[in-house]
């Protein structure tokens, strides 16, 4: 199993259209602030909203980093303005059940049960679901919770095909990610799902996107 550095490493999974815009104006931001962008992702939950995911290189992150971020990328969101509509602004950690975005992510993560979706399918298939086992150079292996019996129960997925990928929340994920709180913030647990919503509207005074 490759050992991968957590800090400092850049995103394999990103986004794209509208929302690759937003990451390529907030995320050098957030970097200089400490932390690292996660993922953005526009929806139409409460209208609309912009959700910006991050953390601490630790992995941590509380409500007060939610905070920080949310007023340092406002403002360079305003002259931007890359949205062309009302949205709410919503700063958040990962939660439990994480987008996995860097290659650190599939081996701090290994033991745990992922979804996998490829951009382009493998033999057929482009969605997985199974137990991490971490990487081996460019791919990822999972262990298959449907693999047909007397078929491989393990297959292993290039990085560069990953769509999307993230935790599945079990009972032992909850438990993990609690501990790992307790002991890296033993005087200020952090809620595992901190989150700053902007309860303001944010408007876009332009028709361009």
């Amino acid at each position: 199993m490759a050992d991968v550095a957590l800090e400092n490493e850049a995103r394999i999974v990103t986004e794209t259209g509208l929302d690759a815009r937003v990451a390529a104006i907030v995320e050098p931001i957030i970097e200089g602030l400490g932390y690292r962008l996660v993922r953005v992702k526009i929806s139409t939950r409460n209208g609309q909203t912009l959700q910006i995911m991050a953390e601490r290189p630790d992995g941590t992150m509380t409500v007060e980093d939610c905070g920080v971020i949310s007023r340092n990328i406002s403002p360079a969101l305003d002259v931007e303005d890359p949205v062309s509509s009302a949205y709410h602004l919503e700063v958040s950690s990962p939660g439990i059940d994480r987008p996995l975005v860097r290659r650190a992510d599939f081996v701090r993560w290994a033991g745990h049960e992922a979804r996998i979706e490829l951009s382009v399918p493998i033999e057929g298939r482009k969605r997985y679901r199974g137990i991490l086992i971490g990487l081996d150079g460019e791919t990822t292996g999972v262990k298959l919770a449907d693999a047909p019996e007397g078929a491989p129960d393990r297959v292993w997925l290039p990085l560069d095909t990953i769509a999307d990928a993230r935790l599945v929340m079990t009972d032992a994920l909850v438990a993990e990610t609690l501990r790992d709180a307790k002991r890296q913030r033993p005087d200020d647990i952090e809620d595992a799902d901190a989150q700053v919503i902007d309860e303001n509207d944010i408007t876009d005074e332009t028709s361009d996107a």
